[in-house]
């Protein structure tokens, strides 16, 4: 498997996860992951620092050694990482910009819900790029890193993602060859110098095929 790489020092790796392959080893052991590829072919191991679900595609990130997996785990509980997503979602979103604040929680069969009383604080902010008569091209923006929490926010609140096979009506899917979700860009601090790298990955073309990005508002 061909892996495009965005970025590399002494300390990480950067990769284009490609869409349909997980992040870390699953149940199945027959089936290939990015962690499992990317230590073979490197030959030395990697730490794991953040996930992205099966079915998103975008840069995704790896600590070299045991110093930089501490201090990118210490950015992410302080919040001082941001992550930005771009999404298709089904129907014209309203508002310009809007903050989805909803607690989630495991709910089993691997899906997550909004639970206000039971889940987990998540928050989750979003701002419209583009509308078409059918959908809505969003740059998201997580705050809290719970599973699958883009997609249950945007689906909480009536638009969920283009081609997602757990949030909402199958019939509306129908024909569409990807979950419609790609992390786009990272920023975190470097370890020695304390300066801030940012690493983008560039938006599939299939993006182009759901969503005119000519027909804003």
């Amino acid at each position: 498997m061909e892996i495009s790489l965005l970025f590399e020092d002494d300390d990480v790796i950067a990769v284009d996860k490609p869409v349909g392959i997980a992040s870390i080893p699953e149940r199945m052991p027959d089936q290939t992951d990015l962690l499992s590829c990317l230590t073979k072919q490197r030959g030395v191991p990697l730490w794991v620092v953040h996930r992205l679900d099966k079915e998103v595609s975008g840069v995704i990130l790896f600590a070299k050694h045991p110093a930089m997996h501490r201090f990118l785990n210490d950015q992410f509980q302080e919040k001082k990482i941001d992550k930005t997503y771009i999404a298709i979602v089904h129907g014209r979103v309203a508002s310009d910009h809007g903050v989805i604040d909803k607690a989630i929680r495991a709910c089993g069969s691997g899906r997550m819900a909004v639970d206000e009383r039971r889940g987990k604080p998540s928050q989750t902010h979003y701002h419209v790029l583009a509308r078409t008569h059918r959908a809505s091209l969003l740059e998201v923006r997580p705050q809290t890193g719970r599973r699958h929490q883009i997609r249950v926010h945007l689906y909480s609140i009536g638009h969920p993602v283009v081609g997602d096979p757990r949030y909402g009506e199958k019939r509306l899917n129908l024909g569409y060859v990807r979950l419609y979700l790609h992390a786009q860009s990272i920023r975190f601090h470097d370890l020695h110098t304390g300066r801030e790298i940012q690493i983008n990955s560039p938006l599939p073309a299939a993006f182009d095929l759901v969503c005119s990005y000519k027909e804003v508002r």
